[in-house]
């Protein structure tokens, strides 16, 4: 019988150092996130990744003090039941936050274990790939020491000579004036054919972001993601009444009750879980089919490192097109993925195979399980204290 052994866990951190960029909610010094590695009894080792947004010494605590003696001699592959039994065992006080990014880690890592297991791509255990690439989005023109316009406009146009196709960019820091001149200088820059999408990371309330939306409107943004506060549905509700730009959200949800209550509450056009926060394999499989349910599209939030983008890529493989069409395009009825374009050696170094666009998409990794290996030397670089 497989039987999980060990769980180690690997807080990874990258100093940017002059590479250092913001969001309208806090600035990036340095990239950082949080890998498990589960190992069994026949030597098959899983990774999973969890501890993105905030400190991930908690999400290695939650693991290594509470949910890692629940596992240790269990099977693996019994992903459903594990999840299960380990949200139970810690609902009454970790329905959201750290919790979720530990069960969320420790049920990628699951996943990966059943399908190297059984020689199979994760996209195939989620009911078979649609697809062997995704086409993907550049994350970029966030907020920097020196950002004039001519710089920001620069900076968009390099995405789209890159091979990009569509980008998404950062407001919410500056005055309302000031970001809807950073929206018009993009726009500009990549002409009125390229998809642009818009993310506030919930900078505003109800009435300013409904200013921001009206503005956004005549630049043909595609989405309008996190407009406000994750907390306030009645501000999500409203805005998505009264705008012709889809609302986005969902990053800081968790689990099938969160996005519940986001998208049968009439919140959101797109959901947007994080995979490695809101619940990992497990739980996406079921926020999908929330979704789907109520017409609303999930294209998942995508951070951390290379095992992040890894699980995003295998899961987003196995969405259908959004609704079936013979000829899928992207943003229009096919998926997508987010490709964030700042510095980040958690993802570009620690992979022996990394990443690489091409034709304005991501190869979804072949091999079985999550399709990647881990370089060991970088992440001894990375994290040098295993826990």
């Amino acid at each position: 019988m497989l039987k999980i052994t060990g769980i180690r866990t690997y807080v990874l951190r990258a100093p940017l150092g002059s590479a250092r960029f913001s969001s309208s909610q806090c600035r990036f010094p340095e990239r950082k996130s949080l890998l498990v590695r589960i190992a069994t009894n026949d030597g098959v080792e899983g990774w999973g990744e969890g501890g993105q947004y905030g400190p991930a010494e908690p999400v290695a605590s939650c693991i290594g003090d509470v949910l890692a003696p629940m596992l240790i001699g269990r099977d693996p592959r019994e992903t459903g039941r594990l999840w299960h039994d380990m949200y139970s065992a810690t609902r009454d006080f970790g329905q959201k936050g750290a919790y979720i990014d530990a069960i969320s880690a420790l049920d990628i890592a699951c996943w990966d274990i059943a399908g190297k297991v059984s020689d199979q791509p994760v996209s195939r255990m989620l009911g078979g790939a649609f697809r062997d690439s995704v086409p993907a989005y550049a994350t970029g023109c966030y907020y920097r020491d020196e950002n004039p316009l001519p710089a920001l406009a620069k900076e968009a146009e390099s995405y789209i000579n890159a091979g990009f196709r569509m980008l998404k960019m950062k407001v919410g820091l500056l005055s309302v004036d000031d970001d809807i001149q950073r929206v018009a200088a993009v726009r500009h820059a990549i002409g009125p054919n390229v998809p642009l999408m818009v993310d506030a990371n919930h900078a505003y309330n109800q009435s300013v972001a409904l200013r921001v939306g009206r503005a956004l409107e005549r630049y043909d943004v595609r989405w309008f993601e996190e407009p406000v506060v994750p907390e306030d549905r009645d501000g999500y509700r409203r805005l998505r009444n009264s705008l012709d730009v889809p609302i986005a959200g969902g990053e800081c949800e968790f689990t099938r009750y969160g996005f519940r209550d986001l998208i049968a509450g009439g919140c959101v056009d797109i959901a947007q879980p994080d995979i490695c926060s809101s619940g990992g394999f497990s739980e996406w499989l079921k926020i999908v089919a929330l979704a789907d349910s109520f017409g609303v599209w999930t294209i998942p939030h995508v951070w951390g490192s290379g095992v992040a983008l890894a699980a995003a890529l295998q899961a987003v493989a196995a969405l259908p097109p959004f609704p079936h069409t013979a000829n899928p395009i992207p943003l229009q009825n096919e998926p997508a993925i987010e490709f964030d374009r700042n510095p980040n050696p958690l993802r570009d170094d620690l992979l022996e195979q990394p990443f690489r666009l091409e034709d304005g998409r991501l190869t979804v990794p072949a091999g079985p399980g999550l399709g990647i290996r881990i370089r060991q030397e970088v992440l001894d670089r990375l994290c040098p204290e295993v826990r």
